[in-house]
């Protein structure tokens, strides 16, 4: 039988995948002299604060039976392994072309889509009885930032 993950696994993952967007945000908000362009990324990198304190609170409100792990992990390999790949995968280590205003959208859009498929894959691992519809809530703040990102990208 595979590992099982419960929904307060997920939203430690999540709140460490938000902390690494508001550092890719406040990091590109460097790199660009257009202050309207700056604002907008100090912007993103407040929602993602947001968002973190969000899944913070979610994760305080599940219920016990969303907190119960099934697998022997007395270490919490378990979560520092999903959070390593967070690091790794989710707004790290990611091509960017360039450091223009367009090329940093695009990374961030890439990454956001990748955070999206990671909670994707993950939802399937969370069986109904440990929160498992908690993640739809996950996914739908990273698809909200997806929608802002590529309207900024087309204008």
């Amino acid at each position: 039988m595979p590992n099982e993950f419960n929904a307060n696994e997920i939203f430690e993952i999540a709140i460490k995948i938000e902390q690494n967007g508001a550092i890719f945000y406040r990091d590109a908000a460097k790199q660009i002299k257009e202050e309207n362009h700056k604002e907008f990324l100090l912007e993103l990198a407040k929602m993602e604060d947001e968002h973190e304190a969000t899944f913070a609170t979610m994760q305080k409100d599940l219920q016990d039976e969303e907190k119960t792990s099934t697998t022997f992990d007395p270490d919490d390999e378990t979560v520092l392994y999903l959070k390593a790949l967070a690091d790794i995968r989710v707004f790290f280590e990611k091509d960017q072309p360039d450091n223009s205003f367009k090329g940093i959208l695009n990374s961030a859009i890439q990454a956001e889509k990748d955070s999206i498929a990671f909670y994707l894959g993950m939802k399937e691992l969370v069986p109904a009885k440990l929160g498992q519809s908690k993640i739809d809530a996950i996914i739908k703040e990273e698809m909200s930032h997806i929608r802002l990102l590529a309207g900024k990208l087309t204008k």
